[in-house]
């Protein structure tokens, strides 16, 4: 999931309001008139579902019949409040924890997170899997990335140990998108849709560095 550094604090909103759900059935979409195309290579996004384990089933038959139907073009049933109460508390809290002194950290027992967090790519959907515990986890995470940027880029790895995947940030994310949307056109035409080979994607991929440091301003004089 690549996005900036809003963004993340937004899907921080959406992963800690969905560990408090309580109906059944319920899950968070992001189809794909909601999602930026890739900022590398200019391609669509997938769809991405965050799914409470606990509280949904979600199969792969459900997941090819999501997919089927985005994105969405029926209307509105409501409006949904998305309540996300005590984030900012769990944030600070995150953050002092952080700013103390290595020994310090550990001088009182800090519960882990039960439960599990997986994601899977189900139906030609990103899918996230989380526990109420892990869910309110990964939402301070999120919720603090780029705090320790290294040149304009964080991450947070998902579905550790394995790290299937990861939210990652960059201080120029809307320029990457834009040149990568640019140099998609440039090198497949307007009119290309459908898979690409490794060498069309090399050349987007140059291409769009190249749009992207044509655009960094002169360095002033003296």
């Amino acid at each position: 999931m690549l996005t900036d550094w809003r963004g993340a604090r937004v899907l921080a909103r959406l992963v800690w309001g969905l560990a408090y759900q309580r109906r059944p059935g319920t899950l968070v979409v992001l189809d794909p008139a909601q999602l930026d195309s890739n900022p590398f290579d200019g391609a669509p996004s997938d769809p991405i579902v965050f799914v409470p384990s606990e509280l949904t089933v979600f199969t792969r038959a459900a997941a090819v019949a999501l997919r089927r139907r985005l994105p969405f073009r029926e209307r509105s049933e409501g409006t949904v409040r998305w309540q996300t109460f005590g984030l900012n508390g769990a944030v600070e809290e995150m953050r002092a924890w952080r700013a103390k002194d290595v020994g310090e950290r550990f001088d009182r027992h800090v519960p882990q997170p039960t439960g599990w967090l997986r994601v899977d790519r189900i139906g030609g959907l990103v899918t996230l899997f989380g526990a109420p515990d892990q869910l309110r986890e990964l939402a301070q995470c999120l919720a603090t990335l780029g705090t320790y940027a290294y040149y304009g880029m964080d991450y947070h790895y998902l579905d550790y140990p394995e790290n299937n995947g990861e939210v990652q940030i960059f201080r120029d994310y809307r320029s990457r998108v834009t040149t990568a949307r640019r140099a998609r056109i440039d090198v497949l035409g307007a009119d290309h849709c459908g898979p690409i080979t490794e060498d069309d994607e090399r050349a987007i991929w140059s291409h769009a560095a190249a749009l992207r440091r044509s655009r960094l301003p002169e360095p002033a004089s003296n």
